[in-house]
Formats: C-alpha cells, sequence, structure tokens
C-alpha cells in the first residue's frame, strides 16, 4: 500500500509544480525555467542517492538498465521543455490537463510494449480520462 502514498504525493507535488513553476515562468524563457528546474532536480535525486548511501550501487547498473535510464532522461527532458513552454503560452489548467493525457498514453505503450494486462474497468477509466481532458480544454 505504500506505493499508493508516494503516487499519491506524486500528484500533490506535480500539482504544486504546475502552480509555482507557472508564477515563476513569467518573463522568464521557458528553456532557461526547465534548465533552472532541472539542476534543482539533479541536485535533490543526487542528496537522496548520498542520504540513503545508495551510491554503491551504480556499479551494479546493468548496460540495458543504463540504456533505457538515459533514454528515459530524454524523454523527460523533452516532457519538461515542451510543458515549460505549454505553460507559459496557456492556461495552467488546460495544459495540466492535456499533460495527464500521458495515463491514456501510458496505458496503450504498456499494453503494446510491456505487455500489460487491460481489464474493462482499465479501459473506461481511461476512456473516462481522455473524456474528462476533452471537457477540460473545450
Amino acid at each position: 500500500m505504500m506505493w499508493f502514498v508516494f503516487a499519491l504525493l506524486s500528484a500533490i507535488f506535480a500539482a504544486l509544480t504546475a502552480i509555482l513553476a507557472k508564477i515563476g515562468i513569467e518573463g522568464v524563457n521557458s528553456n532557461v525555467a526547465t534548465a533552472i528546474r532541472t539542476v534543482v532536480v539533479v541536485l535533490l535525486a543526487w542528496a537522496m542517492v548520498f542520504i540513503t548511501q545508495s551510491q554503491h550501487n551504480i556499479a551494479q547498473i546493468s548496460q540495458r538498465s543504463w540504456l533505457f535510464l538515459i533514454l528515459s532522461g530524454i524523454a523527460t527532458g523533452a516532457s519538461w521543455l515542451c510543458y515549460y513552454k505549454a505553460l507559459q503560452m496557456g492556461e495552467t489548467t488546460k495544459v495540466v490537463s492535456v499533460d495527464k493525457l500521458s495515463i491514456a498514453i501510458t496505458f496503450v505503450l504498456a499494453i503494446i510494449f510491456l505487455h500489460e494486462d487491460f481489464t474493462f474497468k482499465s479501459v473506461i477509466g481511461v476512456s473516462l480520462i481522455t473524456i474528462g481532458t476533452l471537457v477540460m480544454i473545450w
């Protein structure tokens, strides 16, 4: 059940991210804002590695994991750059709503690439998220 606590905290921090970013990005180039945010995230992440004394695990990471973690980092960077540009140009509620379509996209990609199961209930849920996004932006 701890996964739910961390997932909920993630959602809360993501919501704060949108609000704080919208306020902070005013008059700032979106790429510069993303770079500043990224530096803070990098420092925080490495601090957690050393606080939890996990740095010795780095040598045990396989080449395959390195590849996919690097690709994930590239996708994260692209996402953040696009998110900040959209946030600078649009209304926060609309940008965040469209950004959350990532749930539906992840659902489809997880089925295709990870061969995860889907149920009638999950299809209904993803459909409602998609419909809710469309309602929020129109």
